[in-house]
């Protein structure tokens, strides 16, 4: 999931009122930064759900780039689905936040955006929620299409794939995380019933990696996989990684600036599709808009041309959505 700062007439950047550093004066100039930002998020906000539950259809316009996905085409810019159920990968509060908002008719509103902005995919973890706003949204025309990630307990509840598969996405990928359990134990090979239970089912297979590693392992064995989700930041290591690192390990993800290139240099070398995600480290790399273009460039001209990137777009307070596009146009232009 990738927060991005709202996008405000004169403000392009929040102070940083968290530094220790800073003296109460520079505290009351950073509390009124913060009392300006309320104000315009709250004079944005989506207006209040529609009553019936229906959205009116979207009129598509343009779509971004494309580019091959084995018989289909993604769009180089693809939405995940953290914000929209409450993944902050930041507290339970905003978490909470999130999940609060996104009631079923706003997610409808925003698939619909995602359509109006060009968008062509939603990237999304398997939940119950997901496949209640997933079938509403089709039900009602809906275009776009879906890639679908496991939760990390699928690989031992074989029954779950079957309930997936009802959501005729394109493709199924292991969840980072059952791949990195695998990986630590030195059991890796294990990832491979689950993904031959993928392949089964008629669709394409995805694995997603957190570490390097992983992904060359499974092109050095020549895995039956059509593609890679590839994160830029290994947030997840064990801990006596982090620890010999950093000499400890700190509170909360942790995401070290020399991971994006390690894993950019990977995604170049692999034959696969690498949709990779992380670009902004969960909002953790950015603080204004011009950051945002910043990162998202970095990422879409170290990966390969044909590698599609996954963003969390949050609505709340401004246009992610068409902001995020209008930079992947400008980029790729």
């Amino acid at each position: 999931m990738d927060l991005q700062p709202p996008l405000m007439n004169g403000m392009t950047e929040l102070e940083p009122v968290d530094d220790p550093g800073l003296d109460r004066r520079d505290l009351f100039r950073g509390a009124g930064t913060l009392a300006a930002w309320l104000t315009a998020a709250n004079a944005s906000a989506a207006p209040p759900d529609p009553p019936d539950g229906q959205v009116p259809a979207a009129h598509p316009g343009p779509l971004l780039p494309t580019v091959p996905f084995g018989k289909h085409k993604l769009t180089r810019l693809l939405a995940g689905a953290n914000p929209i159920y409450g993944y902050s990968h930041f507290n339970y509060v905003f978490s909470a936040h999130m999940g609060e908002y996104h009631s079923t008719p706003r997610v409808l509103a925003f698939l619909r955006e995602l359509e109006r902005a060009g968008l062509n995919t939603w990237q999304a973890s398997w939940s119950e929620r997901l496949e209640i706003d997933w079938l509403k949204y089709k039900e009602q025309g809906g275009k776009l299409q879906l890639l679908l990630l496991s939760r990390p307990n699928f690989n031992d509840q074989p029954e779950m794939l079957n309930r997936a598969i009802k959501l005729k996405p394109l493709g199924i990928a292991q969840h980072g995380a059952s791949t990195n359990r695998f990986w630590d134990l030195g059991q890796m090979d294990k990832s491979l019933d689950y993904l031959k239970r993928i392949r089964d089912l008629g669709v394409m297979v995805g694995l997603s990696c957190h570490n390097p590693l992983e992904v060359e392992y499974a092109e050095d064995k020549g895995w039956d996989l059509d593609y890679f989700m590839t994160t830029l930041y290994y947030m997840n290591r064990p801990r006596q990684e982090f620890e010999k690192i950093l000499g400890q390990v700190p509170l909360g993800e942790i995401y070290l600036p020399a991971d994006p290139p390690r894993m950019m240099q990977t995604i170049r070398k692999t034959r696969r599709p690498c949709l990779t995600y992380k670009v902004l480290a969960a909002g953790r790399s950015v603080n204004s808009p011009k950051e945002v273009r910043e990162r998202m460039a970095v990422a879409l001209n170290g990966i390969k041309p044909t590698d599609p990137v996954i963003i969390g777009l949050y609505q709340r307070f401004n246009d992610q959505i068409g902001q995020t596009a209008d930079f992947v146009r400008e980029i790729l232009a």
